[in-house]
């Protein structure tokens, strides 16, 4: 087998560090050269690629972020750059290439595939918003669901001892995965998520007859994006139509891609990485490696792409039960 390239792509997300320490060590072991790429697809196509030894991911798995970088190339989406990543990889004689991200990521993965099949191709899942189709797990998403828990007790102090109603804005724009989770582990009044339409005079109504039975404070988790308005709309409205109430919002934004990983997040981006490596190895290619009832899977990658993942309908009953 040729070498073995590694690019972390999109947003970045906790466990990074954890699955490149995991495919450069692995790789070693067994014999082949790793090179990493700076800044994804980016530094694919400027030729921003180097070779990797065992003590460059020294004291790595517990950084946030990832020491590759990540960028998001506009550049990929043309023929000619993509002809020239292609050429930069056979100067480095890299037959496979490891790409851990998210959907954007994969689609950039595919289109490359198909253009240079002598490539092999293993995909990571990677993204905060555990929005991908064929695997339970993502990388990021357990650590940022923690940041998110972790603000959020620190809000509900505050509502508490002001008798406040605050609107917590959380990412997952198309997405609700981390504001059904981080919701139902901080106790929240509502959730506001894209897969379920939010009805304005609902909220108010189950506001106010919280308040009745003595409900002094409440918190309301709204993923961010059009599909729900955003914690900043959402909470002005509701202020119009409850005015002698005291509503804030607080938007969490990029305080949640950070931090150091969880144990979760760097045990599964190990495995993840881990798994890639030996998959090239015994000559898988375009797969994604994911985690399903705490198993290594692989699917297709395409397959990671084109099919949806929908949240689980059941923590969307037990939310509105637990919430009364």
């Amino acid at each position: 087998m040729k070498n073995i390239g590694v690019l972390t792509s999109g947003g970045d997300a906790p466990g990074m560090n954890a699955a490149i320490r995991a495919i450069v060590r692995t790789s070693i072991y067994n014999g082949r050269d790793i090179y990493g790429i700076y800044e994804g697809y980016h530094g694919l196509i400027e030729g921003d690629i180097f070779k990797m030894q065992a003590s460059d991911v020294s004291n790595i798995i517990q950084r946030g972020g990832t020491i590759l970088r990540s960028a998001r190339s506009q550049k990929f989406l043309e023929k000619k750059h993509r002809q020239k990543a292609y050429k930069n990889l056979c100067s480095k004689d890299i037959g496979s290439l490891i790409v851990i991200g998210g959907d954007g990521t994969f689609k950039g993965a595919c289109e490359f595939k198909n253009e240079y099949p002598d490539i092999n191709i293993i995909g990571i899942p990677s993204t905060i918003d555990n929005d991908l189709y064929g695997t339970d797990y993502t990388i990021g998403f357990d650590t940022a669901c923690n940041t998110v828990v972790e603000a959020v007790d620190k809000i509900r102090d505050t509502a508490s001892s002001h008798s406040r109603i605050f609107f917590v804005e959380v990412m997952g724009r198309d997405a609700g995965y981390i504001a059904l989770y981080t919701g139902i582990a901080n106790g929240a009044e509502e959730i506001l998520i894209p897969e379920t339409k939010t009805n304005i005079d609902d909220l108010v109504d189950n506001i106010k007859n919280r308040w009745r039975i003595n409900k002094k404070s409440s918190i309301i988790i709204v993923a961010e994006g059009e599909e729900t308005g955003g914690a900043v709309k959402v909470s002005q409205i509701v202020k119009e139509k409850l005015p002698d109430y005291e509503i804030r919002y607080t938007i969490l934004g990029h305080i949640q891609r950070g931090g150091n990983p969880t144990m979760r997040d760097r045990l599964n981006a190990s495995r993840m990485g881990y798994h890639a490596v030996k998959s090239l190895i015994i000559g898988e290619d375009k797969i994604m490696i994911g985690i399903m009832n705490d198993q290594i899977v692989k699917i297709p990658l395409e397959r990671a792409v084109k099919n949806f993942k929908a949240v689980d309908k059941d923590l969307i009953e037990m939310m509105y039960i637990l919430a009364i």
